[in-house]
């Protein structure tokens, strides 16, 4: 039975991915930084662990009590929306340390095992907002642009030891709690100069076409954690998948 450990289980991609791989066999833990195991299904291949991956200490605890893995899926990450004048270097820091920073730092502490064993999957789940230019999302997009290209370049060098590495990339996803874990980092960073470029910008979001549900990137992160090729990038719901496409022409 493969073990696989998501990041941010408390609630989105993250805790719908975790269900999705309990539900197809496998033995999962699922990390947060506030465990509620309520959340989850009451079973003993379900495991609720602490997990703040801007904390090294916190790393190395979760991995301990974790034990060994075959998958990792580095799913927690914050969100900003705000115009990039307004963005403090503060709020920036504070994006790329969870975004960026946290998934480099759980690659890090499980590729030994993964290296040791010749045997490994690492999943990282971006945005869409790295296959098309969104206006109002500069720094948000640089913490996930940046896991990008750390992907490509680390699953050409993990290949010589049989690690995969794999890349989800949602799409537009109203569901989720992507402003509501905004909290107070997006105060104010929509100045008034903005608010004209700004506000149908905010009335197209609120009126989306097609969209990204939280089944959709679950099963994209499973087929990505499945796939034995050198694929590399898992687009996740319509809207992913069309600008993939567009990009792709």
């Amino acid at each position: 039975m493969k073990t696989v450990l998501i990041t941010g289980c408390s609630s989105g991609y993250g805790l719908a991915t975790a269900r999705h791989f309990h539900a197809l066999g496998w033995k999962v833990i699922a990390t947060m930084r506030k465990p509620r195991e309520d959340l989850l299904p009451k079973s003993d291949r379900m495991r609720v662990i602490a997990l703040d991956v801007t904390n090294p200490d916190s790393i190395a605890t979760a991995l301990w009590a974790a034990g060994p893995i075959d998958v990792l899926v580095n799913n927690a990450g914050i969100g900003v929306i705000g115009a990039f004048e307004a963005t403090s270097p503060a709020v920036a820091r504070e994006v790329f340390e969870t975004n960026t920073f946290g998934v480099m730092a759980m690659m890090q502490a499980v590729i030994p095992q993964f290296r040791e064993r010749k045997s490994g999957v690492i999943v990282n789940v971006t945005s869409s907002v790295t296959l098309a230019a969104f206006p109002l999302a500069g720094v948000y997009t640089a913490s996930k642009t940046a896991v990008e290209g750390l992907s490509g370049s680390v699953a050409h060098e993990l290949g010589a030891f049989n690690i995969r590495v794999k890349l989800v990339e949602p799409g537009y996803g109203p569901g989720t709690r992507f402003t509501e874990n905004g909290g107070q980092r997006m105060q104010g960073l929509i100045p008034d100069a903005y608010r004209p470029f700004a506000e149908p910008i905010f009335a197209a979001f609120a009126n989306p076409g097609e969209v990204t549900s939280e089944a959709d990137v679950a099963e994209a992160v499973w087929q990505a954690a499945q796939d034995t090729t050198e694929r590399l990038h898992f687009a996740a719901g319509a809207d992913a998948v069309a600008l993939a496409g567009a990009r792709a022409h």
